[in-house]
Parts: C-alpha cells; sequence; structure tokens
C-alpha cells in the first residue's frame, strides 16, 4: 500500500524588477555560489545566487550606500555610487552582497536594502519572500527530502538523480515523472556440508538486489505537483508543502 501526497493550489508570488534583464525570467532557484561547495556549508541565514544564471537578479541602486565586508554591518568598505545596476551574488534578510562601483574603484560587499529601487512598491517585501523560500529548500535539501511547489534541480540537489524519468508535453504544458527507487542487497546462503570433516557451514552463494522502496515524484510545468512514497520509506515523515519559485515578470 503506498501513500499519495496530492497536490494543492500554491499561490505565486509575483515580483517585478526595474532591470530590463528579467524580461524573460522564468523562475529563482537556489544554488552554488561558483566558490563555495554548495551553500549548505557556507554560513547560516545566507542565499546565494549563481553568476553563470542565465537570467542573472539585476539590482538599480538609487543612492550612494555603505558597503560591508560583513553582513552584519561591522566593517565598512567604502561606498557604492548610485545610478548603476550592480549583481545580486548573495542575501540575508537584512543585507545584499553585490559588486558594483565605488567612488574610486570597482567594489564589493555587503549593502543595506534601502539603496536599491523598482517599480514595484513592495519589491523588498517580496525578495524576502523568495529569501524564506531558499532558506526552506536549503533546510529540505540538508535532509534529503522534497516537498510539493520544489524545482527539478532542487529535488535533484537534495535526493539525486533519478532510476527512471518520463515526460509529457500537451498544448496546456508540460508534465513528467521522476522515479527513485532504494535497493538493498540481499545474500543468499546455502548450507554445505565439509568433505573432510563433516562439518555443515554457511557459504554466501548469491547477492541479489530487492527493492526496498520507491519515491515517485510528478511534475507539473516545472514544479513538483505531487510525491508518492513506499508505505516503508520515511513513513513516519509528514507531507511537506513549499511554495514555487517567484516568479519575475517586466
Amino acid at each position: 500500500m503506498k501513500a499519495l501526497i496530492r497536490a494543492f493550489s500554491l499561490p505565486l508570488a509575483w515580483i517585478a524588477f526595474a532591470a530590463p534583464a528579467f524580461a524573460q525570467a522564468r523562475h529563482f532557484e537556489h544554488i552554488e555560489k561558483p566558490d563555495r561547495k554548495s551553500a549548505l556549508e557556507s554560513e547560516p541565514g545566507v542565499v546565494y545566487f549563481n553568476d553563470e544564471r542565465k537570467h542573472p537578479v539585476d539590482l538599480s541602486v538609487i543612492k550612494d550606500a555603505p558597503v560591508y565586508s560583513d553582513k552584519e554591518g561591522k566593517q565598512r568598505l567604502g561606498y557604492l555610487k548610485a545610478d548603476q545596476t550592480v549583481r545580486l551574488e548573495a542575501m540575508t534578510d537584512r543585507a545584499y552582497f553585490v559588486r558594483g562601483q565605488g567612488v574610486k574603484d570597482g567594489i564589493a560587499g555587503w549593502v543595506p536594502p534601502w539603496a536599491f529601487t523598482s517599480r514595484d512598491p513592495n519589491f523588498v517585501a517580496n525578495l524576502k519572500k523568495l529569501y524564506d523560500r531558499q532558506l526552506v529548500v536549503q533546510r529540505l535539501i540538508s535532509v534529503h527530502h522534497v516537498a510539493v511547489g520544489m524545482t527539478p534541480s532542487e529535488v535533484s540537489g537534495s535526493i539525486g538523480k533519478p532510476t527512471k524519468t518520463t515526460l509529457r508535453k500537451t498544448n496546456t504544458g508540460e508534465s513528467g515523472r521522476w522515479e527513485f527507487i532504494d535497493y538493498e542487497e540481499v545474500k543468499n546462503y546455502a548450507t554445505v556440508r565439509d568433505p573432510y570433516t563433516g562439518n555443515y557451514y554457511q557459504q554466501l552463494v548469491s547477492v541479489t538486489q530487492v527493492e526496498k522502496g520507491k519515491t515517485t515524484v510528478d511534475f507539473e510545468n516545472g514544479f513538483v505537483s505531487a510525491i508518492e512514497e513506499s508505505e516503508n520509506r520515511h513513513a513516519h515523515q509528514e507531507a511537506k508543502l513549499i511554495v514555487p519559485p517567484l516568479i519575475v515578470v517586466p
């Protein structure tokens, strides 16, 4: 008997940034910072963004702002000049890590959110929602769990590559299914009599792989819509549900 976790209707938070580079962006994903092995191994409370993504997060600077070497804002490096566009590389709930032009030279560090603007009056609040979601994703990945609302890359980052995949395209969208099968080795023994001593002993004759449990993850248009697990696999865990990544619109 299998337990089925159905998808729920999830709210999508829409946010708009001033930078036109977001016109074709689909969604945000939590991914590694290039000089880190994993964001999970880095500072707690920090969410990193990949510099190599197709649609990076660019922010418009509206006023000169202090730049700090630490996210707590204790050691000031200099000032970020206004009237420029900078790239968001990491964020906490109180500061953004960016690279840009300082008063004299280039500068990189932590900058307070009030230095940036957007046509969306809820810009800072919506970016905070993204931050909160990514922290949830990081925690799920750290314990190798999946949840409704995650993206394919987040699922693979949490529980690895699927054993089997299927993909279905229709005029209304795209859906797919990933299957993850857990196997355990079963050793098969035979009772053998020693011809010299007459004693009996157990001799290993073969090793077989038996399916221990299976997790099936269904996707609808790029997000997990349902999770089906074998009853004996993580039977004590409750179904988890998270909001999908924020959608960026021009």
